[in-house]
């Protein structure tokens, strides 16, 4: 029988300013199966109602501008077990929470790159599986409706980090009232499908909303092809006024949108107008 994704509703997502399925490099992601949830502020609200069954501490990748351990939530929800991390935990083993209860503050964790902001993981487990080794999880699915925005591969800055800069194009046409992504630039209209991922920084991506087979653009260049939902990049190169940077990072959200351009190479500053280019690798 073909698998039946779990399906993540307005109720979750709306307590989030941003999410995404497949921006990240670590199995869990893979197929989509988990999703990384952004609130606004360090409290992570719950994504999930039921009862705590494990609080675990972990270490973490060491990394320079992250805390050494992490943390895993385990939430029984009566029909799967909830996987958290990412939140060091003000609940314990028997606690009973609710959709958007404290679970307590953000976690800076080596599981992610320097220019990811914070935020929560979730997965979900049966209940017969490990819910501690890395993979194993449910294909996710989310029932939201996001508008694809086109986008010609240029804008203004308008913020800045040590590694990435975001955009002022493509424009969220009105924050706060719904979610928005980077449209696939072959698609058409609502039919575009939503691009998600780290292009071309991790292996592979997704196009949320789309077609199966559909080919993927970017910038006005083929990234890759749509299997389902999952996309494999092809072997290209990000560039910003012709720079080479380490990628885009590709999302989902309701508060405000830009393009993020990211990598440690990043060096461009408010105000600055760039042009985004994707070039296949072996370009000149």
């Amino acid at each position: 029988m073909p698998e039946s994704p779990v399906t993540l509703h307005t109720e979750v997502l709306d307590q989030y300013q941003r999410f995404s399925l497949y921006n990240s490099p670590f199995v869990a992601h893979d197929d989509g199966r988990a999703i990384d949830l952004y609130p606004e502020g360090e409290t992570a609200p719950s994504p999930v109602a039921g009862e705590i069954v494990d609080v675990k501490r972990v270490r973490a990748p060491p990394k320079a501008y992250a805390a050494e351990h992490d943390w895993l939530v385990l939430v029984d929800t009566g029909e799967y077990v909830a996987r958290i991390l990412h939140v060091d935990p003000t609940v314990e083993p028997g606690d009973s929470v609710g959709f958007g209860d404290p679970l307590g503050r953000l976690v800076r964790a080596g599981f992610f790159a320097p220019w990811v902001p914070n935020h929560v993981h979730l997965e979900f487990r049966d209940s017969g599986v490990d819910h501690y080794r890395a993979s194993g999880s449910e294909r996710l699915t989310v029932a939201v409706d996001v508008e694809p925005l086109p986008w010609d591969g240029t804008g203004t800055v308008v913020e800045t980090g040590d590694t990435w800069a975001r955009l002022d194009e493509p424009a969220h046409p009105a924050p706060g009232e719904r979610f928005v992504g980077l449209a696939n630039g072959l698609g058409a209209g609502s039919d575009a499908g939503v691009l998600d991922g780290g292009l071309s920084h991790y292996d592979s991506g997704g196009l949320l909303f789309g077609h199966d087979g559909s080919r993927v653009a970017v910038a006005g260049n083929e990234v890759g092809t749509a299997r389902g939902r999952n996309v494999d990049w092809h072997d290209v190169d990000v560039l910003a006024n012709g720079d080479p940077v380490t990628g885009i990072a590709l999302f989902c959200a309701r508060d405000s949108f830009g393009v993020k351009l990211v990598g440690e190479a990043v060096d461009l500053t408010v105000g600055e107008a760039v042009t985004v280019s994707v070039v296949d690798h072996s370009s000149p």
